[in-house]
């Protein structure tokens, strides 16, 4: 196996590969092959998949200077290593399936870096230097046990996807509002009980997933219909126990649905605020021209799906 190994390195080496493929070979140590003489100075893309990796090498850079992709998935590793932002030309770095415990601040310094995957690790922090990979579009640090995000994570003004589902957060900082590129926001699993009330007002948002926060009892406005999936969030809550939203007409006063202000079980299907409001609308006035009541509703302001609603 170790001929083997020896004579895959040596053939990338001599025929200058730009990648090369060590997956599933049983690896304990770094191979002291790939940091021979001057290491293989074309590699771009190294991939070392489920194999028994622990530690990183600190010349690693200097012997691979232009890799550009590692992917380091179902290793052992539980330090990422100073060494580690030495590689400068980095893009894609993927620890996802290790035993991380640390992220050294050094990761910041990979400033062309674009795709970040620490999932199911046992990471309880991020280091704030995140925040400075400003190229960085993912960012997967779902299955840890992060109680808290950077607070400087909204630097990252290229990202669009970030993933945190299942682990202890209990709230999420107000400056990921400030995020211009975000896309997908992923929170499953948590245990947050409230979001910010401007998270969703960026156009860019188009999807956020909040399944399985069980003291999650409410969603801001602007995230309405963003919202992807809910389920497992909240807890029964009973009309009388929550002070309703209403509007009035005249004398006449009207309350909307509970579900405005909180989310049921996670069998509930949670409606937008407009149709919720047209609905309570509909059943209201109807429910006065049994009665032989006249109610005058003043629709300047109303959007034309009221009007159609009410005058069906």
């Amino acid at each position: 196996m170790a001929s083997e190994l020896c004579k895959t390195i040596s053939v990338a080496r001599l025929e200058k590969h730009k990648n090369l493929f060590l997956n599933y070979r049983n690896l304990h140590h770094f191979p002291l092959e790939l940091l021979k003489d001057e290491g293989l100075q074309y590699l771009e893309r190294l991939y070392m998949k489920r194999n028994s990796l622990t530690t990183l090498p600190e010349n690693l850079a200097q012997k691979l200077p232009n890799l550009v992709e590692l992917y380091l998935h179902s290793n052992n590793i539980v330090v990422v290593p100073e060494a580690i932002g030495s590689l400068v030309k980095l893009q894609c770095l993927d620890l996802s399936d290790n035993a991380l415990e640390i992220v050294c601040p050094e990761i910041g310094h990979l400033r062309a870096l674009r795709h970040l995957r620490l999932a199911n690790n046992q990471l309880q922090f991020l280091p704030p230097e995140v925040g400075d990979l400003k190229e960085l579009q993912t960012l997967d640090i779902s299955t840890n046990r992060l109680l808290t995000l950077p607070e400087r994570l909204h630097m990252c003004l290229s990202l669009q996807y970030l993933t945190v589902d299942r682990n202890r957060l209990w709230y999420v900082p107000r400056h990921l509002c400030q995020l211009p590129s975000l896309n997908e926001l992923s929170m499953a699993g948590n245990r947050l009980a409230f979001l910010p009330l401007d998270l969703g007002r960026s156009r860019e948002l188009q999807y956020v997933y909040v399944d399985n926060n069980i003291h999650l009892k409410g969603l801001p406005s602007y995230l309405y219909n963003k919202v992807i999936g809910c389920s497992g969030c909240g807890a029964p809550i009973q009309v009388s126990e929550v002070k309703l939203l209403s509007f009035s007409s005249g004398q006449r006063t009207v309350f909307l649905p509970a579900e405005v202000k909180a989310i049921g079980t996670e069998h509930d299907h949670v409606l937008p605020l407009q149709e919720l409001a047209m609905r309570s609308l509909y059943h209201t006035y109807h429910s006065l021209l049994k009665g032989g009541q006249l109610l005058v509703l003043w629709l300047t302001a109303a959007p034309p799906s009221v009007c159609r609603l009410l005058t069906c």
